[in-house]
Protein backbone atom coordinates (compact mmCIF):
# COMPACT_ATOMS: atom_id res chain seq x y z
CA UNK A 1 0.00 0.00 0.00
CA UNK A 2 1.24 3.71 -0.91
CA UNK A 3 2.10 5.58 2.18
CA UNK A 4 2.81 8.73 0.03
CA UNK A 5 6.64 8.48 0.52
CA UNK A 6 9.17 8.55 -2.76
CA UNK A 7 11.55 5.96 -3.09
CA UNK A 8 14.37 5.91 -6.01
CA UNK A 9 13.45 2.81 -8.21
CA UNK A 10 14.68 3.56 -11.35
CA UNK A 11 18.76 4.25 -11.90
CA UNK A 12 18.77 7.19 -15.00
CA UNK A 13 20.30 4.63 -17.30
CA UNK A 14 17.31 2.49 -17.01
CA UNK A 15 15.09 5.31 -17.68
CA UNK A 16 17.40 6.49 -20.72
CA UNK A 17 17.88 2.68 -22.13
CA UNK A 18 13.82 3.06 -21.68
CA UNK A 19 12.48 6.22 -23.53
CA UNK A 20 15.79 5.58 -25.81
CA UNK A 21 14.51 1.97 -27.02
CA UNK A 22 10.74 3.56 -27.34
CA UNK A 23 11.99 6.02 -29.49
CA UNK A 24 14.28 3.92 -31.58
CA UNK A 25 12.15 1.30 -32.32
CA UNK A 26 9.57 3.88 -33.19
CA UNK A 27 11.89 5.30 -35.73
CA UNK A 28 12.72 1.51 -37.01
CA UNK A 29 9.15 0.67 -37.35
CA UNK A 30 7.96 3.65 -39.35
CA UNK A 31 11.26 3.80 -41.61
CA UNK A 32 10.75 -0.24 -42.70
CA UNK A 33 10.59 0.59 -46.02
CA UNK A 34 13.30 -0.99 -48.07
CA UNK A 35 17.36 0.46 -47.83
CA UNK A 36 15.95 3.29 -45.47
CA UNK A 37 19.16 4.35 -43.56
CA UNK A 38 17.06 5.26 -40.91
CA UNK A 39 15.64 2.25 -40.20
CA UNK A 40 18.98 0.55 -40.53
CA UNK A 41 20.84 2.69 -38.32
CA UNK A 42 17.87 2.78 -35.70
CA UNK A 43 17.62 -1.12 -35.85
CA UNK A 44 21.65 -0.68 -35.29
CA UNK A 45 20.81 0.93 -32.00
CA UNK A 46 17.96 -1.27 -30.70
CA UNK A 47 20.22 -3.97 -30.69
CA UNK A 48 22.84 -2.07 -29.15
CA UNK A 49 20.25 -1.26 -26.19
CA UNK A 50 19.17 -4.70 -26.25
CA UNK A 51 23.14 -5.52 -25.35
CA UNK A 52 23.34 -2.66 -22.59
CA UNK A 53 20.34 -3.89 -20.98
CA UNK A 54 21.27 -6.97 -20.44
CA UNK A 55 24.62 -6.47 -18.79
CA UNK A 56 22.87 -3.75 -16.77
CA UNK A 57 20.69 -6.38 -15.68
CA UNK A 58 23.51 -8.34 -14.19
CA UNK A 59 25.96 -5.70 -12.62
CA UNK A 60 23.39 -2.51 -12.61
CA UNK A 61 21.39 -0.92 -10.10
CA UNK A 62 18.70 -3.72 -7.00
CA UNK A 63 16.07 -2.78 -9.42
CA UNK A 64 17.55 -2.89 -12.72
CA UNK A 65 19.20 -6.21 -11.91
CA UNK A 66 16.93 -9.56 -13.33
CA UNK A 67 17.68 -11.34 -9.75
CA UNK A 68 15.43 -8.55 -8.42
CA UNK A 69 12.59 -9.48 -10.78
CA UNK A 70 12.76 -12.61 -11.52
CA UNK A 71 10.28 -14.31 -9.80
CA UNK A 72 9.37 -18.58 -9.82
CA UNK A 73 5.95 -19.19 -12.44
CA UNK A 74 4.11 -20.11 -9.42
CA UNK A 75 4.72 -16.51 -8.27
CA UNK A 76 4.10 -14.97 -11.30
CA UNK A 77 0.58 -17.08 -11.31
CA UNK A 78 -0.05 -15.79 -8.07
CA UNK A 79 0.06 -12.45 -8.58
CA UNK A 80 -2.29 -12.70 -11.92
CA UNK A 81 -4.57 -14.07 -9.69
CA UNK A 82 -4.90 -10.93 -7.46
CA UNK A 83 -5.15 -8.86 -10.55
CA UNK A 84 -8.65 -9.93 -10.14
CA UNK A 85 -9.13 -9.42 -6.74
CA UNK A 86 -8.17 -5.39 -7.07
CA UNK A 87 -5.79 -5.77 -4.74
CA UNK A 88 -2.57 -7.30 -5.67
CA UNK A 89 0.71 -7.28 -3.67
CA UNK A 90 2.68 -3.69 -4.20
CA UNK A 91 6.55 -4.58 -5.82
CA UNK A 92 8.54 -1.35 -5.17
CA UNK A 93 10.85 -2.58 -9.26
CA UNK A 94 9.07 -4.71 -11.35
CA UNK A 95 6.17 -6.86 -10.41
CA UNK A 96 6.40 -10.71 -11.56
CA UNK A 97 4.08 -10.19 -14.43
CA UNK A 98 6.09 -7.00 -15.63
CA UNK A 99 9.15 -9.24 -15.06
CA UNK A 100 8.61 -11.95 -16.99
CA UNK A 101 7.54 -8.72 -19.94
CA UNK A 102 10.48 -7.46 -20.09
CA UNK A 103 12.85 -10.83 -20.55
CA UNK A 104 9.92 -11.68 -23.19
CA UNK A 105 10.22 -8.08 -24.96
CA UNK A 106 14.27 -8.17 -24.76
CA UNK A 107 14.42 -11.42 -26.36
CA UNK A 108 11.65 -10.80 -28.77
CA UNK A 109 13.55 -7.67 -30.04
CA UNK A 110 16.77 -9.89 -30.37
CA UNK A 111 15.01 -11.75 -32.92
CA UNK A 112 14.40 -8.75 -34.72
CA UNK A 113 17.19 -7.07 -34.72
CA UNK A 114 19.68 -10.08 -35.85
CA UNK A 115 17.11 -11.28 -38.20
CA UNK A 116 17.41 -7.64 -39.47
CA UNK A 117 21.50 -7.58 -39.28
CA UNK A 118 21.09 -10.86 -41.17
CA UNK A 119 18.75 -9.77 -44.06
CA UNK A 120 20.86 -6.94 -44.50
CA UNK A 121 23.96 -9.25 -45.15
CA UNK A 122 22.19 -11.59 -47.51
CA UNK A 123 20.52 -8.52 -49.61
CA UNK A 124 23.13 -5.67 -49.64
CA UNK A 125 25.97 -7.64 -48.47
CA UNK A 126 26.72 -5.04 -45.34
CA UNK A 127 26.56 -5.14 -42.07
CA UNK A 128 28.47 -6.73 -39.01
CA UNK A 129 26.40 -10.11 -40.32
CA UNK A 130 28.16 -10.10 -44.20
CA UNK A 131 30.29 -13.31 -45.04
CA UNK A 132 28.99 -14.20 -41.60
CA UNK A 133 27.39 -17.64 -43.23
CA UNK A 134 24.78 -15.43 -44.77
CA UNK A 135 24.17 -16.99 -48.31
CA UNK A 136 21.98 -20.08 -48.08
CA UNK A 137 23.65 -21.65 -50.84
CA UNK A 138 21.73 -25.15 -52.34
CA UNK A 139 24.50 -26.92 -54.40
CA UNK A 140 22.91 -30.29 -55.66
CA UNK A 141 26.06 -33.06 -55.23
CA UNK A 142 25.71 -33.64 -58.93
CA UNK A 143 27.03 -30.33 -59.18
CA UNK A 144 29.61 -29.86 -57.08
CA UNK A 145 32.81 -31.17 -58.97
CA UNK A 146 35.73 -29.06 -59.89
CA UNK A 147 34.23 -28.98 -63.31
CA UNK A 148 31.11 -27.13 -62.15
CA UNK A 149 30.17 -24.42 -65.04
CA UNK A 150 31.47 -21.21 -62.92
CA UNK A 151 28.39 -19.79 -64.53
CA UNK A 152 25.42 -22.81 -62.93
CA UNK A 153 27.77 -21.89 -59.77
CA UNK A 154 27.16 -18.65 -59.49
CA UNK A 155 23.50 -18.78 -60.45
CA UNK A 156 22.93 -21.44 -57.33
CA UNK A 157 24.57 -19.06 -55.08
CA UNK A 158 21.72 -16.56 -56.17
CA UNK A 159 19.35 -19.13 -55.80
CA UNK A 160 21.03 -19.44 -52.26
CA UNK A 161 20.95 -16.09 -51.49
CA UNK A 162 17.32 -15.39 -52.44
CA UNK A 163 16.17 -18.33 -50.13
CA UNK A 164 18.07 -17.08 -47.51
CA UNK A 165 16.66 -13.34 -48.12
CA UNK A 166 12.93 -14.91 -47.94
CA UNK A 167 13.49 -16.83 -44.93
CA UNK A 168 15.01 -13.69 -42.80
CA UNK A 169 12.41 -11.77 -44.37
CA UNK A 170 9.93 -13.90 -42.93
CA UNK A 171 11.60 -14.11 -39.30
CA UNK A 172 12.10 -10.47 -39.22
CA UNK A 173 8.25 -9.58 -40.08
CA UNK A 174 7.06 -12.48 -37.48
CA UNK A 175 9.33 -11.34 -34.82
CA UNK A 176 8.43 -7.73 -35.22
CA UNK A 177 4.15 -8.75 -34.88
CA UNK A 178 4.81 -10.85 -32.42
CA UNK A 179 7.08 -7.80 -30.34
CA UNK A 180 4.23 -5.19 -31.56
CA UNK A 181 1.84 -8.07 -30.01
CA UNK A 182 3.75 -7.58 -26.32
CA UNK A 183 4.47 -3.71 -27.11
CA UNK A 184 0.39 -3.64 -26.32
CA UNK A 185 0.70 -6.22 -23.27
CA UNK A 186 2.61 -3.99 -21.71
CA UNK A 187 0.93 -1.00 -22.22
CA UNK A 188 -2.34 -2.56 -21.21
CA UNK A 189 -0.39 -4.07 -18.05
CA UNK A 190 1.26 -0.53 -17.05
CA UNK A 191 -2.55 0.57 -17.52
CA UNK A 192 -3.82 -1.51 -15.02
CA UNK A 193 -1.34 -2.06 -12.87
CA UNK A 194 -0.93 1.87 -12.49
CA UNK A 195 -4.80 2.22 -11.41
CA UNK A 196 -4.61 -0.98 -9.09
CA UNK A 197 -1.61 0.27 -7.45
CA UNK A 198 -3.04 4.10 -7.68
CA UNK A 199 0.29 5.36 -9.29
CA UNK A 200 1.98 6.43 -12.70
CA UNK A 201 4.30 3.66 -13.53
CA UNK A 202 5.10 6.72 -16.73
CA UNK A 203 6.21 9.19 -14.32
CA UNK A 204 8.13 6.61 -12.13
CA UNK A 205 10.11 5.91 -15.09
CA UNK A 206 10.56 9.54 -15.81
CA UNK A 207 11.50 10.38 -12.42
CA UNK A 208 13.08 7.62 -11.11
CA UNK A 209 10.71 7.42 -7.91
CA UNK A 210 8.02 5.48 -7.18
CA UNK A 211 6.00 5.12 -4.05
CA UNK A 212 6.17 2.84 -1.12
Amino acid sequence: MNNGKSVKVWDILVRLFHWSLVITFVVAYVTSEDGNIWHIYSGHAVLGLIVFRMLWGLIGSKYARFSNFIYSPGVVLKYIKQLTTKNPKHYMGHNPAAGYMVIALLLSLLVVTVSGLKLYAVEEGLGPLAGAGSEFVIINKAYADEDEDEDEEEGYRREGNEQGGEFWEEVHEASTNFTLFLIFLHIAGVLVSSRLHKESLVKAMITGKKKE
